[in-house]
Parts: structure tokens; sequence; C-alpha cells
């Protein structure tokens, strides 16, 4: 007589998801967006370790700026980065410092004309180690024009992801504070950070 072959579980039944911002529902961010006014354009390189980070903060932003991009990956062909980057009427930006493993290009000033075009902002979101191997690999994105921020101030972020170094934030406030420094005081910020500290102290709860 044959033994019986052992019984199989059924799979776990996934959790649903927000349609929206495609997080499971007990931790769905709609509540949180805050539709904040931008001239600029936002491109946001993800690299696809951030995509699955429960603490990521791209979706957060990317909800509240109308005008924000995001792509997901850490290798591009030199025609898709190029037309990723660059947008006809737009000066692009690389937020990123500048430093001794990745120096900013000199680049000559814009033309006249060219200097009053809006602002495309790319914003790279991966760790530090990740974003520099991604500067590194792509000449293209190497070589734009840089934007750093002046001593940020200290980042929320902390209370549930370690930084390495004090000026370290998250790629929502940088940008944020990007987008300040662009646009100067017709740019409002501060409900999208408020309501930043409010994800971040939810996340913390949970720990």
């Amino acid at each position: 007589m044959n033994p019986e072959p052992p019984a199989t579980l059924p799979p776990a039944p996934r959790r649903a998801a927000c349609p929206r911002c495609l997080r499971p529902q007990p931790t769905c961010l709609c509540a949180l967006v805050r539709p904040t006014a931008h001239r600029s354009g936002v491109l946001v390189l993800q690299h696809p370790q951030e995509q699955r980070q429960a603490k990521n903060s791209v979706g957060l932003l990317r909800l509240s700026l109308a005008h924000c991009e995001v792509v997901v990956g850490e290798r591009f062909t030199p025609e898709g980065l190029a037309a990723l980057l660059h947008r006809p009427g737009r000066q692009t930006r690389l937020l990123y410092p500048d430093g001794p493993a990745a120096p900013a290009p000199q680049v000559p000033a814009p033309a006249p004309q060219q200097a009053a075009w809006p602002v495309r902002l790319v914003v790279i979101d991966a760790t530090w180690r990740k974003s520099l191997r991604l500067l590194l690999e792509h000449p293209a994105l190497a070589a734009l024009p840089r934007l750093a921020l002046p001593a940020p101030p200290p980042t929320r972020y902390r209370a549930i992801r370690a930084a390495r170094r004090p000026d370290h934030v998250s790629t929502l406030e940088a940008t944020v504070q990007a987008l300040a420094l662009i646009e100067g005081p017709g740019f409002d910020g501060a409900p999208l950070l408020s309501a930043f500290g409010q994800f971040v102290d939810t996340l913390a709860a949970r720990r």
C-alpha cells in the first residue's frame, strides 16, 4: 500500500494593495500625501532594492509632487539615459555632492536663454555606495551640472534608518530642500516634510 503524499499547504493569501500608492492596505500612504506646488521637474532614478523598502520615502514624494517621475533601475543604455535626463526647454541638474570619489564636472555657464529655463532635477535614490556606483558607471550622469545641499538640517529618518554621516538625509528631504533652493520663497515644502515626519513616527512605532 503506497503512503499518501504529504499534504501541501495552500499559498498564503497576498495582502490587498492600495491601487494608488501600491502599498499593502495597513501601510497605505495616501492619507499622508500633501500636494505641493512646484515648477521644476523631478526625475528619481531609484535602485531596485530601494523600491522594495517599506521605509523608502519616494512613494510619498511621487504622490505629492505633480511633476515627479520615478524610474527604477541600476544600469541604463546611453540612449535611454539621455532621453530620461534631457528634455526640451529644461536645464538638467543632478542633486549630488561634490567629493573626491566623484568630483563635480567643470561645465560652462548656460547661455542667457537657457539660464531662464526651468530645471529638471535628477535625484538618485539608493544607498551612498550604490549611488556612487551608478554615477561612475554612467558617464552622462556624472557629466551633469551638480546641485549640492548646504548643511542640511538633521534628518528625522534616523529614527528608522541608520545614516553614516550627519548630513545624510532621506531622498524626500533632500528633494524638498533642493526645490526650495531652486524655486525660492514661492516653494513651500513644510507640509510635505511634516507628513514625512508622521510617516517616520508611524514606522518607528511599529518596530
